[in-house]
């Protein structure tokens, strides 16, 4: 389908506003992403708890819009938006907290065996702020997909998700930009107050502009109960358990860009590296090649596209092992002052980028051939579960392959390789699992 300088004038108000809302959103939980790891290290939690905590947020992030998409259809997406606002904004100040009230200082260093030093204070409003983040931020997801499904006219659905996506990676390059500038001129807990600052603008952007968008008489209203009941239904067909669990090794090592890989760089390649600046190579890629990726691979078989796209993700892990196979000093100026593992971190961030084009949409298109007919929506709402189950699974594995095998034992080459095979096992078992419900489908249509 074609698109014109007009359609874009198809689209109401409302559709407009949900999207400049997304953007300071999520310019707001980029900001921080890419440094929570390290600032929760530096403010005393150890070398474990960080990368635990950091998967329980994106877990949380991920797993609870399952539930509060029903709060959402109770309450109102302009309610429920207000609410996770106010949520996210008192959870980025929690954030910040321990050290803008003097509980904790920045210290800076990894060390080996770095021990649990933080007080009650600064663990409780850790905990609170992830809560809180987490929380927020799951209310957000249903209430904006939502209303661009909802205001985006029926002949340009593709159009206004389209346009969906790349306004969550302009607001991306957006937020960690921003932060970059504000850290460099003061310490790393001042993110959180770029994080807040972009929460409260997206709260005053549905609070003066956001319209509520129409509800058909007849749209099926949603509960917890009805939403368990579902849940439970769901989780009993076979076939879609087992994609959900093989697919948890891409989302285990996605999460890697916001767990091991600010890790390394701070403990091998520079003391106060710009993890923002280089993981902005993942929403550039995304932007620059999407429709590219789409038109040539447009045709190729989903689960055939998952393959691809959880291998290149595995091969960017084995990226980081060329300088260290070579002998090379990773901390070696390359082009101006950016270090070699700088550059050896972009195109990991890239390679990565590029395995999430090959799988991240169509793997809502192979859920849908395995839901049940009439039922593609209900399913749908479970694509994110992988993305939630490997960030929970991956911070406590990717603090163990960081602290133990990585710094430890001094073996960086083999956490690498550990890395690159757990994607290699989850690709083989796409593989097999494909053939094998090949195998179902043929001999349930004879």
């Amino acid at each position: 389908m074609s698109f014109t300088v007009s359609s874009f004038k198809e689209f109401p108000k409302v559709f407009w506003t949900a999207n400049l809302t997304e953007l300071f959103e999520r310019a707001a939980y980029y900001a921080m992403a890419s440094f929570l790891v390290l600032y929760l290290q530096q403010i005393g939690l150890g070398n474990y708890w960080p990368s635990t905590l950091n998967g329980l947020l994106w877990f949380l992030v991920y797993f609870l819009p399952i539930l509060s998409g029903s709060l959402a259809d109770h309450f109102g997406f302009r309610r429920a938006l207000v609410l996770a606002f106010v949520l996210l904004t008192i959870g980025y100040a929690f954030a910040g907290a321990p050290v803008w009230t003097g509980l904790a200082e920045l210290n800076p260093g990894i060390a080996k065996d770095a021990p649990l030093t933080a007080g009650p204070g600064v663990v409780f409003l850790a905990a609170c702020a992830l809560f809180f983040i987490g929380l927020g931020g799951s209310i957000i997801k249903p209430c904006i997909s939502g209303t661009v499904q909802k205001a985006s006219p029926v002949k340009l659905v593709t159009l206004g998700f389209g346009l969906f996506y790349m306004v969550i990676n302009i607001g991306s390059l957006f937020g960690r930009g921003v932060s970059y500038y504000v850290r460099i001129n003061s310490n790393l807990s001042y993110i959180f107050a770029v994080s807040g600052a972009m929460a409260l603008l997206a709260m005053f952007a549905v609070l003066f502009t956001y319209e509520e968008p129409p509800v058909h008489a007849d749209a099926p209203k949603k509960d917890i109960k009805k939403t368990l009941l579902n849940m439970f239904l769901v989780l009993r067909q076979t076939r879609f358990v087992v994609f959900l669990a093989l697919m948890t090794g891409f989302a285990f090592l996605y999460h890697q860009v916001y767990n091991i890989i600010p890790l390394y760089l701070s403990k091998f390649v520079e003391d106060r590296p710009p993890v923002e600046l280089y993981t902005m190579a993942n929403p550039v890629v995304i932007v620059l090649f999407q429709l590219m990726i789409t038109r040539f691979f447009g045709h190729m078989r989903p689960i055939r596209s998952i393959i691809i796209g959880t291998l290149i993700i595995s091969g960017a892990m084995l990226i980081n092992i060329i300088p260290l196979a070579l002998s090379m000093d990773l901390r070696t100026a390359v082009f101006a002052s950016l270090p070699l593992g700088g550059l050896i971190a972009i195109a990991t961030v890239a390679m990565i980028a590029f395995g999430e084009l090959f799988e991240a949409s169509r793997l809502f298109e192979f859920i849908g051939r395995l839901a049940p007919k009439g039922q593609e929506g209900l399913y749908m709402g479970y694509a994110n579960l992988p993305m939630a189950l490997g960030s929970l699974i991956g911070g406590p594995v990717g603090a163990y392959i960081f602290n133990d095998v990585m710094v430890r034992q001094g073996r960086q080459e083999l956490g690498w390789i550990m890395l690159a095979c757990i994607g290699v096992v989850a690709a083989a078992g796409i593989w097999i699992y494909a053939i094998w419900l090949d195998r179902m489908e043929a001999r349930e249509a004879v």
